[in-house]
């Protein structure tokens, strides 16, 4: 009886492993072939949009265009490092294809047909425009190449193990891109846009379950810094009920609350990317921020009082 139970553990065992080998694989895009000039003018409006250089700028240092990476960003699951985005071919993205970039940015799959972690936003990314992405790709090209590779991550067993991360997708990502809403005016759906795709600004503003994935139902409604240290404010009506339109824009630009408060901590740098930006942008990403409805989020903990 026991070789005939020995076997029968072994098939289940070669089929659960072929199932999660399945489950598992990155699924990239076939990219259509190009038909149109990159629009440098667009690729810069979207690289601010995103705050490119927010993460993957060398640290510690004042040129926001030297893509160097490097930047430790803490999590529950251990410590990321940023990459190398330069145009550097040995250790950047100098050698990378159009394809490349966009199976990265839109499906987290990089050139060698890994998953890459999601410290890497593209779960929001994934709502931006193949053209879009080649355009960010062409004004990346640019920009000063930077040598130097970044050292891997620090990740414990299990997390350390991209292929897990097929599982992780299929449970949190969703990969529809982004559709107009015909009922709201132009300038809301270019805020949608940006505010939900190259903005990503949900990564940051929403709670997280155990395993890493957003809590859809307090999407924007705040939470603690997925770094550790303080807590991400709720952008919600719940939240910022009391600031105009013009507030919301006017902070986008200056990072100057309408209470006389002022960003501080990982929001500054956006700030300055932001400031970048198009009035006309910033104002459509403003539009968007208000009508988002109240919604209540965690409870950020009470602050200390000075003795």
């Amino acid at each position: 009886m026991l070789r005939p139970t020995l076997l029968a553990a072994l098939i289940a065992a070669v089929a659960a492993f072929g199932l999660y080998w399945w489950l598992t694989a990155p699924a990239a895009l076939a990219l259509p072939a190009a038909t149109r000039s990159p629009d440098l003018a667009n690729g810069q409006e979207l690289f601010n949009a995103g705050g490119c250089s927010s993460c993957h700028a060398v640290p510690n240092q004042p040129d926001r265009l030297r893509l160097g990476g490097g930047l430790a960003l803490g999590s529950p699951f251990g410590t990321f490092y940023v990459p190398n985005i330069s145009p550097d071919p040995a250790d950047g993205i100098g050698r990378w294809s159009e394809a490349d970039f966009v199976n990265a940015v839109l499906r987290g799959i990089s050139p060698a047909g890994t998953h890459y972690f999601p410290s890497f936003p593209y779960t929001s990314y994934h709502l931006a425009s193949i053209d879009d992405v080649r355009d960010l790709f062409a004004y990346l090209k640019t920009l000063p190449p930077v040598s130097g590779r970044v050292g891997d991550h620090a990740l414990p067993f299990p997390f350390n193990i991209r292929r897990n991360l097929g599982i992780w997708k299929l449970l949190f990502m969703d990969t529809a891109p982004f559709v107009t809403d015909a009922g709201r005016s132009p300038q809301w759906n270019r805020g949608a846009y940006l505010v939900n795709g190259f903005g990503h600004c949900a990564e940051c503003h929403s709670p997280r379950n155990a395993l890493g994935g957003i809590i859809a139902g307090q999407r924007f409604a705040g939470g603690p810094n997925p770094d550790g240290e303080g807590w991400v404010p709720n952008i919600t009506q719940q939240g910022i009920g009391s600031w105009s339109e013009k507030d919301i824009a006017d902070f986008l630009e200056t990072g100057d609350m309408p209470e006389g408060d002022s960003a501080s901590g990982a929001m500054r740098p956006v700030i300055k990317n932001l400031a970048q930006l198009t009035a006309e942008d910033r104002a459509a990403m403003a539009i968007y921020l208000k009508s988002l409805p109240p919604v209540q989020g965690p409870t950020p903990p009470q602050r200390k009082q000075g003795g």
